[in-house]
């Protein structure tokens, strides 16, 4: 930023953020100060929608939610924008109360990135008016348009935006366009796994739900030491590094795959086998509704079954079938619980 932009900008908050005369007035009563705060402001608000800044990072605080499970791997992104300058801005939107400083909406990487460069100095942004709550569903709308965020990063996400307040899971489902059975089964992994070993492991590009949820399971089945596994996860990523440092040789893996690797290794390395139960007998349960016939249920050696007749309230069930089984699972454990 210029210093005769900077100037106008510091006038304009200067203005903005003047107090109204003492006594104040009632909350129904329009002073003329008060329209022309009003006035600067929404004029402020237009200059910053309209126009790219280059401010200081050092004038950009981050105090966001995490969305990333490896925020200071950015020195290749570094490289990328000294060599060809920063195209794409952050996004950043004013400290409430104090003159050019900002907080950080979106664009985490690149302002880090930036903030390690010896030969870029100011950081391209723009400055939104946004609230805590408008400010965190940019970061989440930003977030999910990214295809670099793995599984295991975007289970974490959601889980802490659950735990932080912003919403229940039916809330969080619908910001993150995805059902409220994929929320509820994303936590569950975390929580079978542990947040902070999870964190140890990191992203693991490539590593999908069904592989986690096999880790989460044999952790929490055998009642794994997760401080040893953490303890595993940490030495891969330190010889890993060390390869990088001393030998200059990439891995051939992600570091946080071959960790996730030497994580399920050990977790599952003496599992014991599955007890086997005694076949149960087969038995067939007529299901009504309204005394009248809808279907029925059967249990055989090999499971549980259920067959609906044909209609509205079958075809009703085929696309509410994820989200009623969750539900009843729920209630299961509840039970369990009490």
């Amino acid at each position: 930023m210029t210093n005769g932009k900077k100037k106008r900008m510091s006038m304009l908050d200067s203005l903005a953020s003047a107090g109204a005369p003492s006594p104040a007035p009632q909350a129904s009563a329009v002073t003329p100060m008060m329209t022309s705060n009003r006035a600067l402001r929404s004029a402020r608000d237009a200059v910053d929608a309209h126009h790219v800044w280059e401010l200081d990072p050092a004038s950009i605080e981050d105090g966001r939610m995490a969305d990333r499970l490896d925020p200071a791997d950015v020195l290749d992104l570094r490289d990328a924008i000294e060599t060809n300058g920063q195209t794409v801005p952050i996004l950043v939107r004013r400290a409430p109360g104090e003159t050019d400083r900002y907080l950080l909406v979106y664009g985490r990487r690149r302002l880090e990135a930036i903030r390690q460069s010896d030969k870029v100095t100011k950081v391209r942004a723009l400055v939104a008016n946004l609230d805590d709550d408008s400010a965190l569903r940019a970061q989440i709308s930003e977030n999910m348009a990214r295809r670099d965020l793995s599984y295991i990063e975007k289970a974490l996400f959601a889980r802490d935006l659950v735990g932080s307040g912003f919403g229940n899971q039916s809330q969080v489902a619908e910001v993150l366009t995805v059902t409220k059975s994929s929320i509820s089964m994303a936590i569950a992994i975390v929580e079978m796994i542990g947040a902070d070993l999870v964190r140890a492991i990191g992203a693991a590009h490539g590593i999908g739900r069904p592989r986690w949820e096999a880790l989460g399971r044999a952790i929490s089945e055998d009642e794994r030491d997760r401080a040893e596994l953490i303890r595993i996860a940490d030495d891969v990523h330190a010889k890993a590094e060390a390869s990088m440092v001393v030998d200059n040789i990439a891995p051939a893996d992600e570091p946080a795959v071959q960790a996730f690797e030497a994580v399920a290794k050990a977790a599952t390395k003496t599992t014991r086998p599955a007890r086997r139960s005694s076949p149960a007998p087969s038995s067939r349960v007529a299901l009504t509704i309204g005394g009248k016939g809808a279907g029925v249920m059967k249990r055989t050696a090999n499971g549980l079954s259920i067959e609906l007749s044909g209609g509205e309230f079958a075809d009703w069930v085929e696309t509410q079938v994820s989200d009623i089984f969750e539900e009843l699972h729920e209630r299961w454990q509840q039970r369990s619980e009490d």
